[in-house]
């Protein structure tokens, strides 16, 4: 075990121009430069894990790339991994294959609402919550969190304040994107409870439900008539093999769900994906193990900076996922002028404002890359705050 531990290496900078990453080919539209380091799409600057490259490599001498269908040993080896992290019993007949998370909330959306319903979303948030319900003409009703000491809460006053006879679902981000809150027990079963009250659906996009450093309760422990979402994209920085599951409880929920599903046609996705998924859930316990501390020491770095510059910048290390979201309102500047300023210094981050209600004043800044790239960005980013400070 300890010389397979010793083949983990995050420290190497890997060159990802070479390949057509969205990271880096979309540098130039969206930061009017290359020269830049680009921390802003959530995917990782760090190695996927080379026991799934070597196991898609193996899959590959076989001659024949036709129509698979996703095998049972690949839920069974998710089933396995939730009983082990979570210890709860998931059933085969409760999972489907979905390519995405957003993909299943856009059935979700168009299985359990109609034109003109109203979908239930906590800002700030993962853009596509939004932009997913505005597309099947449902209408966004905001639901922001509450900033409560350097965190963040959910603000059940105003959610139920918000809900009308239109209302049919609630999206919630668990662990929640941007701001890296893990939800405890006592708030998501608040939530479930005024979700009941009101005969609301929850969808809960889980996806980043692995990459914690808080305990994480899987909604679908606390309730059978939800929707999880779930899978390796984030986990294993596996996000290109566009493979995740759906795991639906209730018998009745699922079997409406169907109907939407089918007209989909998704298939069972692709044959390496397959693989992917069923070696990252049966052998990436300890890769996972010696990622966390790594992204967390690059999360320290930053929060070291904060507080040297208390007055410009506040960051607290997230209950999860390797995302920073960073507050910069104390600079007094507009969110143009912050994101034109910090492109000057080199850094591409993900502007607050796209997070909507509460973003402003913001950036989201990845943070899973190696620790000399860190460096580097945290280096360019100090020479910003003594800039603007």
């Amino acid at each position: 075990m300890l010389l397979w531990r010793m083949k983990i290496d995050f420290d190497t900078i890997i060159d990802r121009t070479v390949s057509n990453a969205e990271k880096y080919s979309k540098r130039e539209e969206l930061f009017g430069t290359k020269d830049i380091l680009p921390m802003w799409v959530a995917d990782m600057d760090l190695a996927s894990p080379s026991f799934v490259i070597q196991a898609i490599k193996e899959r590959l001498n076989h001659p024949i790339l036709g129509y698979e269908e996703m095998p049972n040993s690949a839920f069974q080896a998710q089933i396995e991994w939730i009983k082990e992290h979570y210890n709860v019993e998931v059933q085969r007949e409760m999972m489907l294959y979905s390519p995405s998370v957003v993909t299943s909330i856009n059935m979700a959306i168009e299985a359990f609402s109609n034109k003109g319903d109203e979908i239930i979303i906590q800002t700030p948030i993962y853009p596509p919550f939004i932009s997913s319900v505005l597309l099947h003409k449902r209408n966004a009703i905001l639901n922001p969190l509450k900033q409560d000491n350097n965190s963040y809460k959910m603000d059940f006053v105003d959610l139920e304040s918000k809900i009308t006879s239109k209302s049919k679902m609630i999206l919630l981000c668990s662990p929640h994107n941007p701001t890296g809150r893990v939800w405890r027990k006592k708030e998501l079963e608040k939530l479930l409870f005024i979700a009941k009250k009101h005969k609301l659906m929850i969808i809960s996009d889980e996806i980043h439900s692995d990459l914690t450093y808080k305990p994480h309760i899987p909604l679908h422990t606390l309730s059978n008539s939800v929707i999880t979402l779930q899978g390796i994209g984030k986990t294993f920085n596996l996000s290109g093999l566009a493979t995740s599951t759906i795991i639906i409880p209730n018998e009745k929920i699922k079997h409406h769900f169907m109907t939407t599903y089918h007209r989909y046609h998704l298939g069972e996705g692709n044959i390496l994906a397959h693989v992917a998924f069923e070696v990252a859930y049966k052998e990436g316990k300890v890769w996972l193990e010696e990622l966390k501390p790594y992204i967390q020491s690059n999360f320290a770095l930053l929060e070291a900076l904060a507080k040297k510059y208390p007055k410009s910048i506040t960051f607290k290390q997230p209950d999860a996922t390797f995302l920073a979201w960073i507050d910069f309102r104390q600079l007094g500047l507009n969110d143009q002028q912050l994101h034109q300023a910090l492109i000057k210094h080199g850094l591409g981050l993900s502007q607050g404002i796209s997070f909507k209600e509460g973003g402003s004043g913001f950036m989201r800044m990845n943070c899973a890359l190696s620790k000399s790239l860190m460096r580097e960005a945290i280096k360019r980013l100090k020479d910003f705050l003594i800039k603007y400070s």
